[in-house]
C-alpha cells in the first residue's frame, strides 16, 4: 500500500503543477490579447503597437503581473472544475487594477492619445475580465456536462435534490466539490410557479414535487434528496410516499451546521427514518431564560446516561453551566455520555454510579457537589415490566423522588425539575401510578418550599432505549412478524432533543410545583407508524412482513391523554407548553404518611398491598391499608 501511494501522489502534484504552468501561460496570452484588441479599437493600428518595442514590453509586463498576482492570490491551486465567485471576484479585481495600471502608464509616460482615451482601460478591463473569466466558466461547464453524461456508468448515484432555495445551492456546490462524491444532481423538484424555468449552478428544476415518480423514471433517478433539515415531517412523508413505488430512495441531509463546520457532507446524507416522517416544525425557545437559570449554575442530572438524560446533559453544557454532574445506576452508558462532553465541549462533567434508592449515597452525592439545579430524569418507564414488579416501580419512581426532594430543601438546591409522563393521568398502570405520585410529591414541596419544584408532563419519545420504535425495527430484521397490541390503539411522539429543549423552556418557568404539560401534537395510530416503519426498510407490510395484534398488555390503555381534561390545561408565554390548572392542594404531611406506610409495605414485600395503595395515592383516595398492617409498620407520621 505505501509504494504505490507515494508516487501516487508525486504524480498527481507533477499533473497539478502542469496545469497550473499551461492556465498561467494561457492567462499571459488572454491578457496580451485583451490589450491588442483595446489598442485596435482605440487606436486603430494594432499592428504598430504589436511591431513596437512598448507595445510588447507593456503586454509582458502586464501579463506578469496579472499572473503574479493571481498566483499570490491562490487561484492557480483552485481546480477549474471547482471555480467559485470568490475566484471571480478575485479575477476581476486584478483585471481592473492592470486596467488603472495601463491608464496611469500611458497617461504620465507616454502621453500618447491612443491609450489615454478612456475608451482604453475601459475595453482592456472588458476584455480581460471577459476572457479570464469566460475561459473558467466553459471550463466548469464542459467539466460538469462530462461528469453529468457519464454519471450512469462512473457516479451510479444520479440524484434530485427537493425545494429550490439556498439549502440545494449549498448542497449542489459541495457535492460538486467532491471530484469522488457517490452522487451527481441532475435535477431539482419544486411547487413554487416562479422557480419553474430557474437553475441553481446549471441544475435545472425539471417538475413538480408532485412529479416525483415521472422525472424519476425519466431522469434513471437513484437517489430523492431532502436538503434541509427544516422541512416538517409532513412533507416528509409525502414525499416518502410518493417515492416509495420506484426504483429510488430517499436521502436526508440531517443539519446543514456541519456543513458550516465543514464537515464532510456525503457521509451526513443517510437514508429517512421514522423521526423524519414525525417531524415537526422547529421548536423556539427562549435561550436567554433557559440560560438566565443555568448558566454558571451546578447542575445534577438524575439518569444521566439515559436516552432523555443525556440530551439533558448534551443540552445543559452548551449553556455553560459551573458544573455538571451525572448520576444513574448504568455505568457504561453514564461513561459514553461523560466521554463525549469532554471531547465535544469545554466541561468536564463529573459521572457518579448511584442508585437513586439508596438515600445515603444520594445524600453523600448532594452534599459533595452541593448542585443549585435538578434534573430528576432517573425512573423506571416499561408498563408491562412494571406490573410484574411493582415494588422496584414504587421504590425507584415514588419513594425515590420523595427522598431527591428532602434533599433539595435540605441542601438548598434552587430549582428541581422532575420528568414525568402521560401515563400518570388517570393512570391504570403500577409505572404511571407511580410517577402520578411523583408529581404529587413536587407539587406538595413546590408550595411550601423555597426550592423552585416544577414536573414536566410528555408522552413518547422516540429512538430512546427499550421503547416501541427499535423493538419494531429489531422484529423487521428478524423478518416478522410485527406485534401490535391493537389496530386503533394510539400514542403521542416527540423527538428527544425536541423534549428536552422544551424541557429545559418549562424548567424556567416553574416556581411553586407547577406541572407543565408539552404540546405534543396530534396522537398517532400505533398500526400506521409500524406500517411506515416497514416501508422504510424498503418492505411491504402484510406481504413481505406480517402484523400480528395481540391485544392490550397489563396496564395499557388504548389511548393516552396529558390531562385530565382540556379544560385543565392553561397557556404560558410559550406556545408548545401549558400548564395545568391549579386544583385542590396537596396535603403534605398527609402524602408524607401515607408514603411512609408505602414504604414499608414494599420494605415487607407485600407487593399486591403496595400496589393498592399505591393506586389509592394516585387517585387521591384514603388507601386501604388495614389497621394491622399499620401496626405492623410501626410507622408514625413523618414530621415536617
Amino acid at each position: 500500500m505505501g509504494g504505490t501511494s507515494q508516487p501516487s501522489r508525486g504524480a498527481s502534484l507533477r499533473r497539478q503543477r502542469r496545469f497550473a504552468l499551461l492556465a498561467a501561460l494561457l492567462d499571459g496570452l488572454m491578457v496580451s490579447a485583451s490589450l491588442f484588441l483595446a489598442l485596435g479599437l482605440t487606436a486603430g493600428h494594432p499592428n504598430h503597437w504589436i511591431r513596437s518595442p512598448f507595445g510588447l514590453v507593456l503586454a509582458l509586463g502586464l501579463s506578469a503581473a496579472v499572473i503574479g498576482v493571481l498566483a499570490l492570490r491562490g487561484l492557480y491551486r483552485v481546480d477549474v472544475r471547482y471555480v467559485s465567485l470568490t475566484e471571480f471576484l478575485e479575477i476581476i479585481a486584478v483585471c481592473v487594477l492592470a486596467s488603472v495600471a495601463v491608464g496611469v502608464y500611458d497617461f504620465f509616460v507616454r502621453h500618447d492619445t491612443a491609450l489615454n482615451a478612456s475608451f482604453g482601460p475601459v475595453l482592456f478591463a472588458y476584455y480581460t475580465i471577459s476572457l479570464l473569466c469566460g475561459v473558467r466558466v466553459v471550463h466548469r461547464s464542459l467539466a460538469w456536462r462530462t461528469r453529468t453524461a457519464g454519471s450512469s456508468t462512473r457516479h451510479p448515484n444520479r440524484a434530485l435534490i427537493v425545494r429550490f432555495g439556498d439549502h440545494a445551492e449549498r448542497l449542489i456546490r459541495e457535492l460538486d466539490r467532491q471530484p469522488n462524491s457517490r452522487f451527481v444532481v441532475v435535477g431539482i423538484v419544486d411547487d413554487e410557479p416562479a422557480h419553474k424555468r430557474l437553475r441553481i449552478r446549471g441544475v435545472p428544476v425539471v417538475g413538480t414535487i408532485a412529479e416525483l415518480p415521472d422525472a424519476i423514471e425519466r431522469l434513471d433517478i437513484h437517489d430523492v434528496i431532502v436538503a434541509s433539515a427544516e422541512v416538517p415531517g409532513s412533507e416528509v412523508k409525502r414525499i416518502f410516499q410518493l417515492v416509495r413505488n420506484t426504483s429510488a430512495r430517499v436521502r436526508i441531509v440531517p443539519t446543514i451546521d456541519n456543513l458550516i463546520r465543514g464537515a464532510a457532507l456525503t457521509p451526513q446524507m443517510r437514508e429517512i427514518e421514522i423521526q423524519d416522517l414525525l417531524r415537526r416544525p422547529p421548536v423556539s425557545i427562549d435561550l436567554a431564560k433557559i440560560a438566565g437559570y443555568l448558566t454558571g449554575e451546578h447542575v445534577l442530572i438524575t439518569g444521566g446516561g439515559g436516552s432523555i438524560g443525556s440530551e439533558l446533559a448534551r443540552q445543559v453544557a452548551r449553556l455553560n453551566p459551573a458544573s455538571l454532574v451525572l448520576v444513574g445506576r448504568g455505568e457504561n452508558s453514564l461513561y459514553e455520555i461523560e466521554q463525549e462532553l469532554i471531547q465535544t465541549t469545554q466541561l468536564r462533567p463529573t459521572a457518579v454510579v448511584a442508585d437513586i434508592r439508596n438515600r445515603a449515597a444520594i445524600e453523600e452525592v448532594v452534599a459533595k457537589y452541593r448542585p443549585t439545579v435538578v434534573f430528576h430524569a432517573a425512573a423506571h418507564k416499561h408498563v408491562p415490566l412494571m406490573e410484574s414488579n411493582p415494588i422496584e416501580a414504587i421504590e425507584n419512581n415514588a419513594l425515590a423522588t420523595r427522598t431527591l426532594a428532602e434533599l433539595a430543601v435540605k441542601y438548598g438546591v434552587r430549582k428541581f425539575i422532575m420528568l414525568s409522563t402521560d401515563k400518570a393521568v388517570n393512570p391504570r398502570s403500577v409505572m404511571g401510578a407511580s410517577k402520578r405520585v411523583c408529581e404529587m410529591i413536587v407539587s406538595a414541596y413546590g408550595a411550601t418550599s423555597e426550592t423552585e419544584f416544577a414536573a414536566v408532563r410528555f408522552g413518547n419519545v422516540l429512538g430512546s432505549r427499550g421503547s416501541l420504535v427499535p423493538l419494531i425495527q429489531a422484529q423487521i430484521r428478524r423478518g416478522g412478524p410485527v406485534r401490535v397490541t391493537h389496530p386503533e390503539m394510539t400514542r403521542f411522539f416527540m423527538t428527544i432533543p425536541e423534549a428536552v429543549q422544551l424541557v429545559l423552556q418549562a424548567g424556567a418557568m416553574g416556581t411553586r410545583g407547577e406541572i407543565f404539560i408539552l404540546d405534543m401534537g396530534d396522537p398517532v395510530r400505533i398500526d400506521d407508524l409500524v406500517r411506515d416503519i416497514i416501508r422504510l426498510h424498503g418492505l411491504v407490510p402484510d406481504e413481505d412482513i406480517r402484523i400480528e395484534y395481540t391485544g392490550a398488555r397489563p396496564g395499557e390503555k388504548l389511548h393516552e391523554a396529558l390531562a385530565n381534561d382540556p379544560e385543565d390545561l392553561v397557556p404560558t408565554a410559550h406556545g408548545k407548553i401549558n400548564v395545568v390548572r391549579s386544583g385542590t392542594a396537596i396535603d403534605r404531611s398527609w402524602l408524607l404518611r401515607d408514603l411512609d406506610r408505602l414504604a414499608e409495605l414494599c420494605r415487607m414485600r407485600k407487593a399486591d398491598e403496595a400496589k393498592q395503595m399505591l393506586m389509592d395515592i394516585a387517585w387521591g383516595r384514603t388507601p386501604a391499608a388495614t389497621e394491622s398492617e399499620i401496626r405492623s409498620s410501626k410507622v408514625a407520621p413523618r414530621a415536617e
